[in-house]
Formats: C-alpha cells, structure tokens, sequence
C-alpha cells in the first residue's frame, strides 16, 4: 500500500497534498451545515469535536471555547472525515479540517468574549525534512491584522519508529514485518517496493495569539492565508479562543529580575533562576516569575520551592534543545528546558509547587534515551497547576518512586511523545483537568515498570487526537482509578483506553476502576495485527490480567471498529489470560464491527450495558483461536440489563452465551451515524 493508497502523497517539491480518501468537500464559502453563500451558520462550540451536551460532565473543565475549522465558514475546502492512518483528516480534531490555499479564508464567529486565541494547524514540510514557516493573517471584523508565523519545524515525522525527520530516508527497520507489503522487506525476494515518504505523520502544531483587546461574542475571527505565502497550503484545524486575565502579581517574593534574569530572552535565564530558587530557599519565599519570554537551555533542578509565574500566556520559558559532548549517565544526549526533581535514587525532592507559566521546547526528533521533557525526576508532596507545556519530548514524565504529587489544570500539547507518565512507583498521586492534545505517544499513562504505582487516579482529563498508541493507558499498577475522562480520536496502534499487561510492568492487583469516562472516534486500526481495536482495550501480553477490574459508566461513541476489545498476542495466546472484567452501565453508541471482540482465555460479565447502531455481530468470540469443541476459551456472563443492538440482532444474543465461537477475524466495518443524545 503506498502513500496515496492511504490518502496522502507528496508531489515534487516535498508539497504534501490530501488525496481522494483524505479530502472531500468543494470549493466556495460553506458553513456549518454545509451551507453555501455568505450567511452560512455560524461556527459552534465544540468538545471534542461533539456537542457539549454529549459529553456534559465528563474531560477537563478548560477556560477556552472550542470550534472546528469544518463547521465554520470559509472559501477552502472542507478535508475528511478519514480515519486512515497518515492523512491529514485522520490527525485533525473531528477528523475534519479546512485547506486554504492563498488568498482563502476560514472564519470564526467568537461566541463569547475573548482577547486571546489558539490555531492548530499544518503546513507542508521542507522538501528534505526540517520544516518551513510561512505567514498566517489574523483579522477581527476585517480591522486590527496581524501575522501569525506558522512553522513545521516541530511536525513531520517519517517510517518507523522511533521516527525520521528524513521524508527520503529507506527503512528504519528492513527486518520488521509490515503491513504494506504484508512481508518482512529484507527477508522477501523480490525485494519489495516502498513509497517515500514511508509513513508520514505528526502533521499538526499550534500557535497562541494575545489579540491586544477585549472582543465580544458574534465579532469575527478571520484567519487567511496571505497571497505569496511560502505554504502551498494551509490546513486549519480549530480555533479555540477565550479570555485572559491580567497578568499575576506577587511582591513579597524572590522576583528572578532581581537576580539577573533577563524577560527579553535575549541571554540565558537559568543561572539567575538557580540564584533565584536558593535565596527563595533561604528566606522561605516564593520565586515568582514576571511577564516575558525568558531563555533557558538546560533543567532547572527544583526541591521545596516554589515558582510561580504570571500566567502561561505571559511567563514563557523558551528554550534551545543541546546536543552534550558525551552522553549523559542516564543515556541523555541533549538537554533542554525543563524543570526536574532529584532522580529517585538521590532521594528525589519534596515539596515543589509550579503553576502560571509556559514551558517551551526545540524537540523536533524522538530520541527514547533522551531528558527532554517539560517537568521530570521525581517530586513527593508537589503540586504542578495552570502550567502550558509544548514542543517537549514528555510534557511530565516522573521516575519515582515518589508520593502524594497534583498535577493539575495544564494543558500540553505538541509533544513529540507522551502527555504525561507516572513511571515506576509512584503513589497515592493524581492527574485531574488536564488538557491534552497532539501527543505523539499515550495522552496519560501510570507504567509500572520494576516498581508498582498504586493508589494513583486520572480524573476529568482531555486528550486529544494522540498520533500514536493511547488516549490514557495503564501498564500494571495496584489500586488504580481513571475516570470521567473525554479521551478523542486516536490515530493509529491504540486507542482511547488501554489496560495492559505489558511492557516489562508489574501485574494488576486490588483494583482497578474505570468510571464514567467517554470516548469518540476511537478503536484505531493496528498494523502489527492487521485488525481494529476497541475504544477500551485490555491487552495480556507479559502477565494475565486478574484484578479487581470493573468498568462502570462509560460511554463509547462513534467506534470505528469495536467498542471493546480484550485480546492477547497470538505467541502467548495459551499462556495469559483476562479474568473476571466486570462492565455495567455502559452506553455504545455506533460500532463499525461489534460491541465485544474477545480474542484471548478469561471472561467477562456484562450488566446493563446498551447499544445501538452496532455494525456487525454483538460479540466477535474468537477465544485464543483453539476453536475447541466446547466452544470459545473466552467466557461471556449477562448479568441483565443488556439492551440493542444492530441489524443482526440483540448484542447480546442467548445463543452467543457463555462462549459460542462467532469468530471472524477481519469483520467488514460499517461506518455507523454520528452520536446522538441517549
């Protein structure tokens, strides 16, 4: 399968086009409803690309309004919906997007008050990787322009992982099996084929823009690609927008100015930050930072301190990523900004608390051995609140152990791999109303690996569009909690939720609840196996799974494949297994196969769990595919309760119980309606 056949090639030039597949839609001004002319509807709020009563209660409570570049009006073209894997739509918000070439406009009705906006967008690469920038024109009611520089410097990764900023480079690696020539390509003869750029992806960025003055809701926000524009086209994603305060003030503090830091960014900011954080230290005050962009090219090491900026939209910590001369003990070869506690091992620190300012990398490759994340180490008895996090490797990656640490009311987005990861035994911590979007790995994930986390939670979370693997993942752990989470369009090798024995991670003990969460667009296509995935998964691959697992509450809306997916690797098919998930209350709302895929040895038991708009079988058994006599090694109870389902029938039918084999491996996907209200 080349590029195209996907829905993305590239022309001479390096110029990125979507493809039959990957864009639809007509020129001329179009709206909401796809109407045409002048007065189409204006844009609406979304969450998630839904609307907010389908998801009421549920993600991060944030300070900004969303609205998709598709529903508002504009003289481009609409791209999407495509949930194919390396095309434009399938990484857009809603899985829709406008292109504007120059001269073409898409534009935003504000629906309430707002002095600041955010664009997420994509531009072409450079012809031989490394981006381009080009210019964006920003008006209000046609008066007040001004120019948005957009880049691809931080977009743009290429073949397999862990990723090639090269568009021409050959595979990464010859010897894996893929699933575009269906082979091993160094073990086949002929050799095969492949397209270049081989698997482009991560085409997305986003900017911020103080607007300079107050607007009022129904005034006009007009972004257009200026005629001469380096960018022969402009993919516009979304527009949030909203309105920020003043910038925060605090007198009795250690203000950095005083020890040298320079808010221009003009010299390096982190000596007088060191100086700042040990007179703070001393004198017991907090090291408050003012309004600017201040330049910082290495980690900040923070231990019982303070530092609170003015705000994420006026305190910015910008920095260089550094290439060191030798490689660091823990395997770094660069450095860059970020604000870490000790490693573990030296004891890590206590009592450290960030909040109000932005953290701004120059991370544009993936580099696993790297420290180059937003905030690191490890941070027992800390809070980290209102922080805005981009272009970093990890926008938080903590290696505990640790205790008792608040991440809270951040919003991270552009990272090159996960949101967020609690690593290695950290406990009694939680995550809640964060804002997550265009991670390049797991939105949020607890990874239990050598140490168990335990006692940890994820509630009230965003996450959004993550280009690989999931929208919140748990590796092992004990006494674990994820919920009321909204997790979005995943694009490709995971999903939205993900419970997984893998990893190297400690087995699943005491409990874990999974509760009143919602996911939409999600059960992406695996190119390992070929197959669909659920919204939620769980995955035995090192170690059964036999916990206390219930999952309660969650609705599952718009799944491109199955809703739920228990499943293990065929090598170890009978070897591990999933034991006694309990789902209740559960709503499924359009599946392109079935309700349940069960390919793995264990059980379930389902209690009033509805469904509807169900595109195949309710339950897809396939056991661990021994196909034995006495039916399927998977084991389905029903509990009561358990309502619709589709054109075959109930979803959970009598004749599919306990374990009728209704295998089929690659069930053909029926695209279901949009989500509607319950």
């Amino acid at each position: 399968m080349t590029a195209a056949a996907v829905g993305l090639s590239v022309l001479a030039g390096g110029t990125a086009v979507a493809r039959p597949g990957g864009d639809s839609g007509a020129a001329g001004v179009t709206g909401a409803a796809g109407v045409t002319g002048a007065k189409a509807a204006a844009s609406a709020v979304t969450r998630a690309a839904l609307a907010p009563s389908l998801v009421a209660g549920r993600g991060a409570d944030v300070d900004f309004a969303e609205q998709e570049a598709e529903g508002a009006v504009t003289n481009g073209t609409v791209i999407g919906p495509d949930r194919t894997a390396y095309t434009l739509p399938a990484e857009a918000s809603g899985r829709q997007a406008v292109r504007l070439t120059p001269g073409k406009y898409v534009e935003f009705t504000l629906p309430s008050a707002a002095n600041a906006i955010t664009v997420r967008y994509s531009i072409p690469d450079a012809p031989g990787g490394g981006g381009i920038t080009a210019p964006l024109d920003v008006t209000v009611n046609g008066k007040n322009r001004s120019t948005l520089t957009l880049t691809s410097q931080y977009a743009w990764l290429y073949n397999q992982y862990p990723f090639s900023n090269d568009p021409g480079a050959d595979l990464l690696h010859p010897d894996w099996w893929i699933t575009e020539c269906a082979c091993v390509p160094s073990a086949t003869t002929p050799a095969p084929v492949i397209s270049k750029p081989f698997r482009p992806n991560h085409f997305y960025d986003e900017q911020r823009l103080l607007l300079g003055k107050t607007y009022g809701a129904g005034d006009k926000v007009r972004l257009t690609v200026p005629a001469g524009s380096r960018a022969a086209w402009t993919v516009v994603d979304l527009l949030d927008s909203q309105l920020v305060g003043a910038p925060r003030v605090r007198l009795n503090a250690a203000n950095v100015l005083a020890f040298g830091a320079d808010p221009t960014g003009r010299r390096d900011s982190a000596p007088a930050l060191d100086r700042a954080i040990a007179f703070a230290k001393r004198a017991h005050l907090t090291v408050y930072v003012p309004p600017g962009t201040y330049q910082v090219n290495r980690h900040i090491i923070v231990d019982d301190v303070t530092i609170e900026g003015a705000g994420s939209w006026y305190t910015i910590f910008k920095g260089r990523e550094v290439a060191l001369g030798t490689p660091a003990p823990d395997g770094s070869v660069h450095t860059g900004v970020g604000f870490y506690g000790k490693d573990a091992s030296a004891g890590g620190s206590r009592d450290v608390h960030l909040s109000g300012f932005a953290i701004e990398g120059d991370v544009r490759e993936r580099v696993d051995t790297d420290q180059v994340n937003g905030v690191g180490g490890a941070m027992s008895d800390s809070t980290i609140d209102g922080l805005y996090i981009r272009h970093t490797k990890v926008g938080l990656w903590f290696d505990g152990p640790m205790n008792n640490t608040r991440v809270t009311n951040n919003v991270i987005v552009d990272q090159m791999a996960d949101g967020l990861n609690f690593h290695t035994g950290v406990t009694n911590s939680t995550v809640a109303n964060n804002f997550v979007r265009n991670s390049g790995d797991d939105g949020l994930a607890m990874w239990s690996e050598k140490k168990s986390n335990a006692n940890n939670t994820f509630a009230h979370n965003t996450v959004q569009s993550p280009v690989l693997a999931n929208g919140i993942a748990i590796y092992g752990g004990t006494d674990l909690t994820v919920s009321g989470n909204l997790v979005a369009d995943p694009v490709r090798e995971g999903s939205a939720i993900h419970v997984g024995s893998r990893f190297g991670a400690e087995a699943f003990a005491g409990k874990l609840r999974i509760t009143d969460n919602t996911t939409v667009r999600a059960g992406t296509y695996e190119l390992n196996w070929n197959i669909g995935l659920g919204a939620i998964w769980f995955y035995a691959l090192d170690k059964d799974i036999d916990a206390d697992v219930q999952v309660t509450g969650d609705h599952y809306l718009d799944n491109t494949y199955n809703a739920i997916m228990l499943v293990s690797d065929f090598p170890v098919k009978d070897l591990y297994s999933i034991k006694n998930v309990r789902f209740k209350d559960i709503r499924v709302d359009g599946t392109g196969t079935s309700v349940v895929s069960a390919r793995v040895a264990g059980s379930a038991s389902f209690e009033n769990v509805d469904a509807r708009n169900v595109g195949a079988v309710g339950v897809n058994n396939c056991g661990s595919f021994n196909f034995t006599p006495a039916g399927s090694e998977f084991t389905l109870t029903d509990l009561g309760g358990n309502d619709g389902g589709g054109t075959t029938g109930p979803w959970l039918a009598p004749w599919e119980l306990p374990n009728t084999i209704t295998c089929d491996d690659r069930p053909p996907v029926v695209v279901p309606p949009a989500p509607t209200a319950w």
